[in-house]
């Protein structure tokens, strides 16, 4: 005789991964939770959650969002995560692409200008000015803003090209 029903180790595994997902939903703006159309009940534990103060308290309602999550659809929450994730991902990936472009641009100047600039398809005249500033640069402090200003601009161009993109 086979049994179709889950195993129990089966069953917890799914348990605490319902509620490392409801744990998820913490860690999310007001206004993303809200997109999900959730359950009440649970808008509501998380919202009592949040106000929370106590360790103990906060890990007992933890345990109680996750058995709330056992009665939720947990497909438009896993693929909001996710999304998320990937989104952080990306702006991270940009944002190293960027510092190591500024660290480039500083030393090599020129060919790296015209390396950054046929990589993003189209002329940054911005930087040139920068890279001349920062050659006249009187100070320290006047030279890390115009490093600053060079991160910035950077990372705008490689920003809006990959919205292009």
């Amino acid at each position: 005789m086979t049994d179709s029903k889950p195993s129990k180790s089966e069953q917890k595994r799914v348990q605490l991964a319902l509620q490392s997902l409801g744990e998820q939903l913490l860690d999310l703006p007001d206004d993303l939770v809200s997109e999900l159309d959730l359950d009440e009940t649970l808008l509501q534990a998380i919202t009592d959650y949040r106000r929370m103060k106590s360790h103990e308290d906060r890990r007992r309602q933890r345990q109680y969002i996750g058995k709330l999550m056992r009665e939720v659809d947990p497909a438009p929450i896993q693929q909001l995560v996710d999304r998320l994730r990937a989104e952080d991902r990306r702006e991270k990936r940009v944002f190293a692409t960027a510092e190591r472009w500024r660290d480039r641009l500083i030393s090599d100047r020129t060919e790296a200008l015209r390396a950054f600039e046929t990589d993003i398809g189209k002329p940054v005249p911005e930087l040139q000015g920068l890279l001349n500033e920062l050659d006249h640069s009187y100070n320290d402090t006047a030279e890390r803003a115009v490093r600053r200003q060079i991160f910035r601009q950077i990372h705008a161009a490689l920003v809006a090209g990959a919205a292009d993109g």
